[in-house]
């Protein structure tokens, strides 16, 4: 690594070699992960500040993920097929394909999509339509259910740990690697979309031009999900997409105030709010030797909203004096600053419960749960 970050200097460097520099054609690219084991090496971080980010990710619908799994696939794939099965093969990886698609576009939906975020890749795609030419050379008749199960038990099963994701994977399966594939069977969970006949279908461009033609509108049902499914996914979308902008507003807020001004605004409003503090020693002496089970509850969640509010006091004090001049400001307050003017709730004061309220509205309910 040390080695590939001086030559990578080097290069930007005029020599007699090269009394120009670096020829403007000159690209490097490199994949940055984290290294597996202890005695790799770390890519140095001068390479990665002089690098320009560049990610490959799946498209969110289900027409551009047919597409794109397609090219996965070269004309010479359709050429090999002719020597076994070549209708079948066609066929059925219109289905892979297909399947593909419906697994990558269920995961826009979130929790209602699958259980958990799992990370299908083209490389599962790609060796599964490996074992479908290894399987159709080597069966007198097409196996579907040893395809159903190397497809999504073993290529694209091995990914999934939840067991009623494993049951979704196998039912998408079971729908679109059968024999009715080859009779114009449907190819999606609602009407509109039907299976071409391998039997007219020349080449991979013609299957690009009858999903084209072909596809209906997106909507949730096609992944056999309720319509309502979307509002979720949109409501998500519009949330992230205003969030980001509002993140990337700079130092100006609504009404021209800037961020500081939110936040120095928002500070005197949650410090003159604030209660004291419970006093606990009083309240244990009130409560006796042998408290009951309400009583007991009740001074464990005085104790806690202590150690929240203290929290809130003495964040809020220091951001405070942080803005006036009298401290400097830590990587903290400046997070603290942009969380209340993103009306978000700070890190640290969401440990004590979980909550999915904006900043306003739990502070509203921090406020109802100590009265």
């Amino acid at each position: 690594m040390k080695v590939l970050e001086r030559n990578f200097e080097l290069v930007f460097e005029k020599t007699e070699e090269c009394p120009n520099g670096v020829h403007p054609d000159f690209r490097m690219f490199l994949t940055a992960e984290k290294p597996p084991l202890p005695t790799m090496e770390w890519i140095p971080e001068s390479i990665l500040q002089n690098s320009l980010k560049v990610a490959n990710e799946a498209p969110r619908d289900i027409k551009s993920n047919i597409k794109r799994a397609y090219s996965k696939f070269p004309e010479e794939d359709f050429e090999r097929a002719k020597t076994h099965k070549e209708s079948d093969y066609k066929a059925l990886l219109m289905g892979l394909c297909m399947f593909h698609s419906l697994i990558l576009g269920r995961s826009k939906f979130g929790s209602q999509g699958w259980s958990r975020k799992y990370d299908f890749n083209d490389g599962d795609l790609r060796i599964s339509g490996d074992i479908l030419h290894n399987y159709l050379a080597g069966f007198d008749e097409v196996p579907y259910r040893d395809l159903c199960y190397l497809f999504g038990e073993i290529m694209y099963g091995g990914h999934i740990t939840d067991d009623w994701d494993r049951r979704t994977n196998n039912t998408y399966l079971e729908r679109l690697i059968r024999k009715e594939i080859m009779d114009n069977m449907q190819m999606t969970m609602t009407q509109g979309f039907r299976a071409p006949d391998p039997t007219r279908m020349a080449g991979r461009e013609n299957y690009l031009n009858y999903v084209d033609e072909k596809l209906p509108i997106e909507s949730p049902n096609m992944f056999g999900l309720h319509p309502n499914a979307e509002i979720g996914y949109l409501t998500t979308l519009g949330d992230g997409l205003c969030f980001t902008i509002l993140s990337c507003s700079g130092g100006s807020g609504g009404g021209g105030a800037s961020k500081e001004d939110i936040a120095k605004e928002k500070i005197e409003i949650f410090l003159g709010k604030l209660p004291e503090s419970f006093n606990l020693v009083e309240l244990k002496e009130r409560a006796g030797g042998d408290p009951a089970p309400y009583v007991i509850v009740c001074l464990q969640e005085s104790e806690r909203m202590n150690g929240l509010t203290d929290v809130v006091k003495t964040m809020l004090s220091d951001l405070d004096d942080g803005l006036k001049g009298a401290k400097n400001i830590t990587d903290e307050m400046e997070q603290t600053a942009k969380d209340l003017f993103l009306n978000v709730v700070p890190g640290r004061w969401g440990l004590e419960y979980s909550s999915k309220k904006d900043l306003g509205n739990w502070f509203e309910d921090l406020l109802l749960r100590i009265e």
